[in-house]
């Protein structure tokens, strides 16, 4: 049965109020989040893969939202971790401000289930309707609840 992304998607890896202003320090601190939570084992590791990963090939920004990610095994399932920022954090060649940060760690075997929860991500911040309830939601609940809402 293939990986659907309410499967995937838990309030305790929700930051409604990102400290951080610059991508390293946005990425890490979602990222530890995760490993919090019991999502990831090796943090360090898998924030210099995500990192590297931003480095070669930076974040498209689109509606606000980035999504950061890397392939490997340090994760045992696709893992999502989500960051939303109220001034936004400068993403890619662009420096386009992302207000909704989507951290996601793909172990190499999932790749194809990786592509539909990530087109289906994509597909939902489009909508403005959802994005504009991402962006004002005041639980992280709230905030799932309002992603999947069309799910």
């Amino acid at each position: 049965m293939a990986i659907t992304l309410t499967d995937l998607l838990d309030e305790k890896q929700v930051i409604l109020r990102l400290r951080s202003r610059k991508v390293t320090n946005a990425l890490r601190e979602i990222i530890e989040l995760l490993a919090q939570n019991g999502k990831i084992d090796n943090s360090a590791a898998f924030f210099e893969k995500v990192l590297a990963r931003e480095q070669a090939h930076p974040s498209v920004v689109e509606n606000e939202a980035a999504f950061p990610h890397a392939r490997t095994d340090l994760a045992d399932e696709i893992v999502i971790g989500v960051g939303r920022s109220h001034a936004g954090i400068r993403f890619g060649p662009n420096e386009e401000r992302a207000r909704l940060i989507f951290v996601i760690g793909v172990p190499e075997r999932l790749v194809n289930d990786y592509l539909i929860c990530v087109g289906t991500l994509v597909r939902l911040v489009r909508d403005d309707t959802i994005r504009s309830a991402l962006l004002q939601v005041q639980t992280p609940r709230e905030f799932i609840d309002a992603l999947t809402a069309t799910l």
